[in-house]
């Protein structure tokens, strides 16, 4: 069975390389959708506490709410790192609160003090189906992630390789055999 989560994004980019109205920065509100599998456990019923995947996704996902997404050799990059520097904003400012921990991947580098994502490719609705999935992956058992974006959508399909260990009272993850939330010990 499945639990079905959706996060709405708000980010701006450019396509750069590209023509046409995408090579202009521009700003989307993106509709991120993360379907998890696993067996339903008795008394909890679910696959996975919906507000818990919400938690464990938006950790990650908040680096691009209201952030600039650029491609990591697009030449616009350092010159937005020098006006936020001369505007005192690069390493972020006590009101810059909507931050999610700094990551470094393949795909992608979140620098959540400057509300800035680097990608090594752009950032289409794939690409962002491809980050996310790798940043999460080890997270959540996902079979499903889609991505829509204006006008444009996608959806990516993945295999659950293995169960992972909940807890039978809350359905949580359990971190090293005990619950973080109701401290169930297995």
């Amino acid at each position: 069975m499945r639990s079905i989560t959706s996060f709405d994004l708000q980010y701006a980019h450019r396509f750069f390389g590209f023509g046409g109205e995408a090579a202009y920065l521009h700003g989307h509100t993106g509709t991120l959708t993360i379907e998890v599998e696993d067996s339903v456990n008795m008394g909890v019923n679910m696959v996975f506490p919906c507000n818990e995947i919400k938690k464990i996704a938006w950790d990650v996902l908040k680096n691009f709410d209201h952030a600039l997404v650029l491609r990591e050799d697009d030449p616009i990059l350092p010159a937005i790192l020098d006006v936020y520097e001369k505007q005192g904003i690069k390493d972020g400012t006590p009101t810059n609160t909507m931050k999610g921990e700094a990551f470094k991947t393949e795909l992608a580098t979140a620098y959540p003090d400057c509300r800035l994502v680097v990608t090594k490719e752009t950032l289409t609705t794939e690409g962002m189906i491809k980050i996310v999935h790798s940043l999460l992956k080890d997270k959540l058992n996902i079979v499903k992630i889609t991505f829509t974006s204006g006008d444009n959508a996608a959806s990516e399909t993945y295999e659950v390789s293995e169960s992972k260990d909940r807890c039978p009272v809350c359905g949580i993850l359990l971190e090293d055999g005990k619950c973080p939330k109701c401290g169930y010990q297995k």
